[in-house]
């Protein structure tokens, strides 16, 4: 067979080593528990075997491991053992979702058969999350982080790349670079798409509070815990965590968090029952954690264990040949949003748009084609030079007549042809005045 395994709960010793033997020797990986309880805490949302339990057992019996398996994961075949003939337990328990049910005494090659078919139907079940995660996503993707420029193509890559394995994965990024769009979307075409994804602001968030928001408590582990209480990383099981701000959390909380990401189980509050986990943790930071780690500000162990992937988001200054597309792209996102008729973006607006700095990035430049939208202009009032004098009638048309034609040549893709024939001038004189301002095809090339 496979790397795929079965894991086996019986807390009949005699019974259990014979069936794992027996197993075994049919050509199967098969690890033996006497709980249910072992069992649980070595399922995950992409195990790629199957889980054999008995019906009847001390502590969680066969009927509950299932369900909780099924919270996890609803895809994971699980086969019922018992001893006891009961029609009515059996139609329960397939109604509830168990992929067989076999009564002893059974043969090791009945159970051998069974087991050869729920593993074809998992390692499918498998085959097709991934297929689904690589396939369809293209124009989802480049819709929410638009771009033609080097950077941006990269990024998208790998973004699908990583979204078809489960490593977590750090976003480093400065403000409004749109590091939790890429961590939406990177969730959105994985396999735990359908599963929860929890976000959780680690600079909000009271440190007083912190420990009891993420791991839940029982009740009366401390004052005013009334009731018992699920934290943010156990709602979140079978999904993904977004750790924004992870730079901001607290000494003291990051040990904890450590040991969450590295055996993937949590204890609540008030409580010694470890509790198994299987999430994806995504981790946003606006400040690059290697410095944070050389000040001391940032345990270096946590930064090791989150950076199995890192992914950096480019600054706006970075790729300036993308910022005609996306204001576009953002002025028609605003429009319906607002319930605007269409609204046309004149070519100095383009040009204005794509020659101003944006040091607050997308969300700055969002906020602009909002304004714009909304009648109430977007870049800032042109009419100076440099050493803030008034600039001279031929030397603003010239500036405008540059900005026109470049943002002509970005709209083009860098095709000559539209630019000279929309301007209804010749061929040549296009020419003579991209030599004039210094402009290329490539001033919209990388656009195309």
């Amino acid at each position: 067979m496979s790397g795929a395994q079965i894991l086996l709960a019986d807390d009949e010793d005699d019974l259990r080593i014979a069936s794992v033997q027996g197993l075994e020797l049919a050509g199967f990986a098969v690890r033996g528990f006497a709980s249910a309880e072992e069992v649980l805490s070595r399922v995950g949302y992409d195990f790629d075997g199957l889980v054999m339990t008995d019906i009847r057992m001390p502590g969680m019996d066969g009927m509950s491991l299932m369900n909780r398996i099924h919270e996890i994961d609803p895809d994971i075949p699980v086969v019922l053992l018992t001893g006891h003939a009961d029609v009515q337990l059996a139609v329960r328990a397939m109604r509830e979702g168990a992929y067989d049910f076999v009564e002893k005494p059974f043969t090791v090659q009945n159970l051998g058969d069974i087991a050869r078919r729920a593993l074809d139907r998992r390692a499918l079940v498998l085959e097709n999350r991934r297929l689904r995660a690589l396939a369809g996503k293209r124009d989802d993707i480049e819709t929410r982080l638009p771009g033609r420029s080097a950077l941006m193509v990269d990024l998208r890559y790998r973004l699908r790349a990583i979204a078809a394995t489960d490593a977590d994965v750090l976003i480093v990024g400065d403000t409004g670079t749109g590091k939790e769009v890429a961590a939406r979307a990177l969730h959105d075409i994985s396999a735990r798409a359908g599963r929860p994804v929890v976000a959780i602001n680690c600079a909000a968030m009271p440190a007083a509070l912190m420990e009891s928001e993420l791991f839940g408590h029982e009740a009366g582990a401390f004052p005013g815990a009334l009731r018992p209480r699920y934290g943010k990383f156990e709602h979140a099981r079978g999904g993904t965590i977004l750790l924004d701000e992870i730079g901001s959390m607290p000494l003291e909380l990051q040990a904890k968090l450590l040991r969450v990401i590295q055996e993937r189980v949590i204890t609540r509050l008030g409580s010694n029952e470890p509790v198994p986990l299987d999430v994806r943790f995504i981790a946003l930071s606006k400040s690059d954690l290697d410095k944070e780690v050389a000040a001391g500000r940032f345990r270096a162990d946590l930064y090791y264990c989150l950076n199995v992937v890192s992914l950096r988001m480019p600054a706006l200054a970075a790729r300036p040949e993308d910022i005609p597309l996306l204001f576009l792209q953002l002025v028609a996102e605003a429009r319906a949003r607002y319930r605007r008729d269409d609204i046309e973006v004149p070519a100095h607006v383009i040009a204005a748009v794509s020659q101003r700095a944006w040091p607050g990035n997308v969300r700055e430049l969002r906020n602009a084609a909002d304004r714009f939208v909304l009648g109430l202009g977007c870049a800032d009032e042109e009419g100076a030079d440099e050493s803030g004098e008034p600039a001279s009638l031929a030397s603003r048309v010239a500036d405008y007549e540059k900005r026109l034609i470049a943002s002509a040549l970005a709209a083009s893709g860098g095709a000559l042809k539209p630019v000279y024939e929309g301007f209804g001038i010749s061929r040549k004189t296009l020419y003579e005045k991209m030599q004039k301002y210094g402009l290329t095809r490539r001033t919209g090339a990388e656009l195309e």
